[in-house]
């Protein structure tokens, strides 16, 4: 007899984790899927595969995440998080996914209650309209509380091994871990920067600033020390040898702006976010110096744009001479 197969979201979360060992426990075949935009990876998703021992399939949907983003259909929840569109957007993918590739039915590790405003009955309901995919859509930790779906009915997922669990508290989850045996997992929405309230502030007012903003520049919210240049420009400064090398990879892999190394005096790797380096070049350097080590001295920066590679030396200065770009500064 043929077992069926299911592709469940998995995130790292415990929830996702649960999910498809419920389906597992029936005998199901189950492999997960996950995505991947400037807001987060899929690191989590892939350790949480490996120890589960299941394929992963990732997926990255940053163009039109980025979209949703900017202008999500049924709004933001407490900070940037679009969760009820993202959700949906997601779910559709994993469907689309599962009809290409012979899967029967897909899966998520929602729980009924367990988000007030993205979970409640009616956004779940909305969320699995809007996918598309409501008929093949199980969610086995809440599913006896919820509709039949077409896998219950069809009877390829047995409903009363199934899960009906409801609300903000995670002791059932908690105890149905002890049983699989799982121990790590991320916490709730811990992998989404846009539930992070700092990064949601900055990300808030970068799109007020620059609406068309890409995912190169939003990339960078996530790194440095960040000064807004009296023309508009964005400097960033690794704050250490780990974030400089950071900052210097995704510079150069991505292309565009200045990168400004010193390989005499330990300071900080930065990057200027504009195309040609003008004046913002010397102002960029002088900051860039006066975070270096420098004992006094002037500064040597190897220094890269569009235009090609060039030095400038650069005194450091008083911070408090550059501090009002601090002040302004929006990220």
């Amino acid at each position: 007899m043929t077992r069926s197969r299911a592709l469940s979201l998995l995130s790292g979360g415990l929830d996702s984790l649960l999910a498809i060992c419920v389906l597992r426990e029936q005998g199901i075949e189950v492999s997960g899927i996950t995505f991947v935009s400037p807001f987060f990876g899929a690191k989590h998703a892939k350790e949480a595969a490996k120890n589960l021992g299941c394929e992963i399939i990732v997926i990255d949907i940053t163009e039109k995440h980025l979209e949703l983003v900017k202008n999500p259909p049924h709004g933001y929840g407490k900070y940037m998080n679009p969760c009820i569109d993202c959700h949906a957007m997601m779910i559709k993918k994993a469907g689309e996914t599962a009809l290409v590739q012979g899967y029967d039915f897909i899966a998520t590790g929602e729980v009924l209650g367990e988000r007030p405003m993205s979970q409640n009955r009616k956004s779940l309901d909305l969320v699995a309209r809007m996918s598309g995919f409501d008929e093949i859509l199980l969610r086995p930790l809440s599913a006896r509380l919820l509709e039949p779906t077409k896998p219950e009915i069809d009877g390829l997922v047995d409903r009363e091994r199934l899960f009906a669990i409801e609300g903000r508290s995670r002791r059932p989850q908690m105890q149905l871990a002890k049983k699989y045996g799982i121990k790590e997992y991320i916490q709730p929405a811990g992998g989404c920067l846009l539930t992070d309230p700092i990064f949601s502030k900055k990300l808030r007012r970068l799109f007020k600033m620059k609406p068309e903003a890409n995912a190169f520049e939003i990339g960078l919210l996530k790194l440095g020390r960040q000064f807004l240049l009296p023309s508009g420009a964005r400097l960033v400064l690794g704050r250490d040898e780990a974030e400089n090398a950071r900052l210097k990879a995704y510079a150069e892999g991505n292309g565009g702006g200045a990168l400004f190394v010193s390989d005499t005096i330990p300071g900080p790797t930065a990057f200027l976010e504009t195309s040609s380096c003008g004046q913002d070049g010397e102002l960029a350097a002088k900051i860039c110096a006066s975070y270096s080590k420098h004992g006094g001295l002037a500064v040597e920066f190897n220094v890269k744009d569009a235009k090609g590679e060039f030095k400038i030396i650069a005194s450091p200065v008083d911070k408090s001479e550059f501090e009002r770009f601090k002040d302004q500064e929006i990220f």
